[in-house]
């Protein structure tokens, strides 16, 4: 894990946005995405220098006014807000939410009953490690083919996009899939929960620079919600609009729902299901 996730946050944000979405001149000759450290520290009131000790974590706590500050400038969405004071707060490796728990394995009756009404979209619980807890048929239908599933008992999305060499052709766009997965990984406390540190481990022997390279370079704040492509062998190329539902912090567990992003989709998983059309509606962008 980096050992500054602080730092590394407000940097990749930094990178993200625009000199005009900032209200800046963009001028000629710029050799840095997004702003400059001297844009960022004029826009939030605080020194060029201080910027720089913060991206380099040579200050990891700043005061809540200059968080404040520096989310306006970034113009952070609410859950990066949360984020990033959770990373500021968070410095003290002396302490993390999980404590010695141990990943949830079992899926409440009632996140059962929860899939079973959301029958035919694929959809699936996922815990920490990201292991497939239990899913839907529909979930099963899309999956099983890609080989996600063949694990005999607790399969891992981690380890199978990291090392299974067929996942790079379930997901055409691979390289975003892989970082979404390790900012997962880090949204917790990573490394100081040993559950997660062993399956870092692990993903670093197998799939060397792959996965260190992103554990450096990803912040720990995966999207919620987004387009995602899948090449499904019966099917062909897919594109599933997807929202993660996070249970409760007892359960540790996401729930993930796919729907058809678009009218071919939605024929491609009614085909899949064996269905009369209209099984599922594509959601429409607005």
């Amino acid at each position: 894990m980096s050992e500054n996730e602080l730092g590394l946050f407000l940097r990749s944000r930094r990178e993200a946005v625009t000199p005009s979405q900032a209200g800046l001149p963009a001028g000629n000759r710029r050799r840095t995405p997004g702003l400059r450290r001297a844009e960022l520290a004029t826009l939030a009131g605080v020194s060029v220098e201080y910027v720089i000790r913060l991206e380099q974590g040579r200050d990891r706590r700043p005061s809540s006014p200059v968080l404040s500050a520096l989310a306006d400038a970034l113009q952070l969405s609410p859950s990066e807000r949360i984020h990033l004071h959770r990373l500021s707060k968070g410095a003290d490796p002396g302490f993390h939410c999980m404590g010695g728990e141990q990943p949830k394995r079992e899926v409440r009756e009632a996140v059962r009953a929860i899939l079973d009404h959301l029958e035919p979209a694929p959809a699936v619980v996922l815990n920490r490690l990201t292991e497939v807890l239990a899913c839907t048929d529909g979930y099963r239908r899309l999956m099983a083919p890609l080989g996600l599933l063949d694990a005999p008992d607790w399969p891992n999305l981690a380890r199978f996009v990291f090392t299974d060499p067929r996942a790079r052709s379930a997901f055409p766009d691979w390289e975003h899939v892989a970082d979404e997965v390790v900012a997962v990984l880090k949204h917790g406390p990573f490394r100081a929960d040993p559950d997660v540190a062993s399956l870092a481990d692990e993903l670093t022997i197998a799939a060397g620079a792959d996965f260190a390279r992103r554990v450096e370079t990803v912040p720990g704040l995966a999207a919620a919600t987004g387009i995602q492509r899948m090449h499904q062998p019966e099917v062909g190329e897919i594109r599933l609009s997807y929202e993660v539902l996070e249970l409760s912090a007892d359960d540790d567990q996401r729930l993930v729902v796919h729907l058809p992003a678009d009218a071919a989709a939605e024929a491609a998983l009614e085909r899949l299901e064996g269905r009369r059309p209209g099984g599922l509606r594509a959601v429409r962008s607005r």
